[in-house]
């Protein structure tokens, strides 16, 4: 039987992202192990599935050399103990010391998945600080994925931009429609007559919150009857949003702010129309089951963010970082609810078309399964890693 040992940065995404695909691996004939920080909730889910959970701590937005040097030989000693054929990363600190540890365990197989590029690439102030975190990102990036056996991104931007900075080597790289969405759990839901306007986003500068609470301002001054509504918890990121602004806008009237929810259907199904004033994403979980609940959506045109968006048929693209636009484009689907009704429609079509959670584990697995690529010469030799 094969093993597979899948390490991811965040646990909960294990379940919540990464669910369907881990147990489809298991019903496919594999032996599943997952590697992540420890969360009990988490873990009882795996191990429900019959999907072996090793806790591992991991700093997942910490720029620590010690503390990851820790974690580099953590993997490893894991890896080695596992003796898995194949390893997946999925986040930067997975892959970029994951990776390696796999090769030096000799696992013959590493794929390495990547979701987004986060702070590390999409700070828009380029502090003293962002400098050193991307300079360093794309160092690890470098070193690590030239012994992968794949790359896989979830849109073309990403991988482009990888191939463009040097960071791939001779790696293929292949391209998955995100993590997809399932689409008989996000079914649709009637729009509500009354405009109201939804994000759900971690608290962090880059997933345009100020954005967000700029163009509902500037909305509510001329369209005092729309709502606007914040779902998502605060994040240690170095891009972390203030609280303080969060609840100004909420005492101000400006916004509703929900705190992180566990499921989020009602809070999709009480929206009429979704926004994502992110600057950057792998592809947006949020955007797809927003779609999948028949929502138009509003976000900007930026490396993940337009993957799903076909322009004026399921939802509008806006300029990053520019609240008016955004404004703009909320007072038009307010003004033109027939427009917004046509979009919903068509949100659900897309999704059922590219997003469904089921074709994306069968690319994924696809990829998988296709890909048995030795080292290069040169590279197996400095590792002393034998063919396979």
């Amino acid at each position: 039987m094969n093993r597979i040992v899948v390490i991811a940065g965040e646990p909960k995404s294990l379940a919540t992202t990464r669910g369907h695909f881990l147990v489809s691996l298991r019903l496919a004939g594999y032996e599943v192990h997952a590697v992540a920080p420890p969360d009990a909730m988490t873990a009882r889910w795996l191990t429900e599935r019959g999907i072996h959970f090793h806790p591992l701590p991991m700093a997942r937005a910490a720029v620590a050399p010690i503390g990851d040097a820790i974690l580099a030989v953590r993997l490893h000693r894991k890896i080695r103990e596992l003796r898995p054929q194949i390893v997946l990363t999925c986040t930067i600190k997975p892959t970029v010391y994951g990776i390696p540890a796999a090769l030096i365990a000799r696992v013959p197989r590493r794929h390495a998945l990547i979701t987004g590029l986060g702070y590390a690439f999409t700070d828009r102030r380029k502090s003293v600080r962002w400098r050193i975190v991307n300079a360093a990102a794309r160092f690890l990036y470098r070193a690590s994925l030239r012994f992968a056996t794949t790359v896989t991104f979830q849109n073309e931007d990403d991988r482009d931009d990888f191939r463009r900075l040097g960071l791939l080597g001779r790696t293929p790289a292949h391209v998955v429609n995100g993590s997809g969405v399932d689409l008989d759990r996000f079914t649709v839901a009637p729009l509500p007559e009354e405009p109201r306007f939804l994000l759900i986003a971690r608290l962090l500068r880059d997933k345009g919150l100020a954005e967000y609470l700029g163009a509902a301002r500037l909305v509510k001054a001329v369209r005092p009857e729309a709502r606007f509504d914040l779902v998502g918890d605060t994040d240690p990121n170095p891009a972390g949003f203030p609280i303080s602004e969060v609840k100004a806008a909420v005492a101000d009237g400006t916004i509703r702010y929900h705190g992180s929810v566990e499921d989020v259907r009602q809070v999709i199904a009480d929206s009429r129309i979704y926004v994502l004033p992110s600057y950057r994403e792998g592809i947006s979980r949020s955007v797809l089951e927003a779609m999948a609940m028949g929502r138009p959506v509003i976000t900007t045109d930026a490396p993940g963010c337009r993957a799903p968006i076909v322009p004026g048929v399921n939802g509008l693209l806006v300029p990053v970082g520019d609240s008016a636009p955004l404004a703009e484009a909320m007072i038009r689907l307010i003004d033109n609810p027939n427009e917004a009704m046509c979009m919903a429609k068509q949100s659900r079509s897309i999704a059922e078309q590219r997003y469904d959670i089921r074709l994306v584990t069968a690319h994924m697995m696809e990829i998988l399964e296709s890909s048995n690529r030795p080292l290069p010469n040169d590279l197996r030799r400095e590792f002393d890693v034998e063919p396979v």
